[in-house]
């Protein structure tokens, strides 16, 4: 097989204003299609948005109302998974004859998700996965997800799945998208710190796939009047510098990593490259103890509420 060219992109969105987020998104995957590539991703929370240095009005014990209505104004950005806005992301998947990777924050019921969702070069939705742990203050405003939305699809550039921003420090869901076979590893993230490089590095050692992170690169200028987020009405703050990069299979960094500016970064990926990692390690396979260790995982949905009709007993009539 030859090599697919991928890019990542680092941007950020116009915070709580969803239809010029899909707007910006077309710009941004329109470009990654004129410099060639079959797979594009974006960052986690693209769309709907990382509101960083939000409290929402929360202490141990009280929450305000300022805060709930924080709460209403970013539960209004988030987006149901399917509608409008991912047949929009659908269309421009489909105007460029691409693959996508978004992160989303997915709207259902009156639960918000971080979710990731993977589109073909039809437009098609094709799949959606939900995070499993969201990190410290993310608790407050997203849910949970469970072991039912771990796909992992086919694309150009290989086998795709998604792990979003801490997730990656999980060494058991690490484990469970090597074993559903693996080879792009899309890790989206808002954490900008240096620690950030040598992580997604050693997952693609540990893996032996082609990592894609693409990281947020948000700017004060992107938030709406009056959001504070920590740092004031300075409007040349920066609020997530990004550090978007992608590594090989052997931990070489192929792009990046950028910081400080919007960018999409362009990478070939060589096929090759991942049987010949393989060779002296393979996390699932040769170098794996499955007569010391196992993994199990459990991919059964667990919806809060279940309907169904009792089940009759023998005595009953048919």
């Amino acid at each position: 097989m030859s090599a697919t060219r991928v890019a990542v992109v680092q941007a950020g969105p116009p915070l709580f204003d969803t239809p010029a987020t899909l707007e910006k998104l077309r710009g941004l995957v329109a470009e990654a299609a004129a410099r060639g590539a079959k797979l594009v991703v974006l960052p986690e929370a693209f769309v709907g948005g990382y509101p960083k240095g939000l409290g929402f009005g929360a202490r141990m014990g009280s929450r305000t109302p300022e805060g709930r209505e924080e709460f209403r104004r970013y539960y209004e950005a988030a987006v149901e998974v399917p509608g409008p806005a991912t047949a929009a992301i659908g269309a421009a998947a489909r105007e460029h004859g691409v693959h996508l990777v978004v992160g989303a924050v997915e709207r259902a019921g009156s639960t918000l998700y971080c979710a990731a969702l993977f589109f073909g070069p039809d437009g098609a939705l094709i799949a959606a996965r939900r995070k499993l742990m969201p990190t410290a203050m993310e608790r407050l405003v997203w849910g949970q997800g469970d072991g039912s939305t771990l796909p992992v699809v086919n694309t150009p550039a290989g086998k795709a799945g998604a792990v979003i921003c801490w997730e990656n420090y999980m060494p058991l869901l690490r484990t469970a998208m090597y074993a559903k076979g693996v080879e792009v590893y899309c890790a989206i993230t808002v954490d900008d710190r240096d620690t950030w490089l040598p992580t997604v590095r050693h997952v693609a050692l540990e893996g032996r796939c082609f990592v894609l992170s693409a990281c947020q690169f948000l700017t004060r200028k992107d938030c709406p009047p009056g959001y504070d987020g920590g740092h004031g009405d300075d409007p040349a703050a920066v609020l997530i510098r990004g550090g978007s990069c992608v590594i090989s299979p052997l931990g070489q960094v192929l792009a990046g990593p950028v910081f400080g500016e919007e960018a999409v970064l362009i990478a070939d990926l060589d096929p090759a490259e991942i049987p010949r990692a393989r060779f002296d390690f393979d996390p699932v396979g040769h170098y794996a103890r499955p007569d010391v260790f196992r993994l199990s995982v459990n991919e059964t949905p667990q919806p809060a509420v279940e309907f169904g009709k009792p089940e009759r007993g023998p005595s009953e009539g048919r």
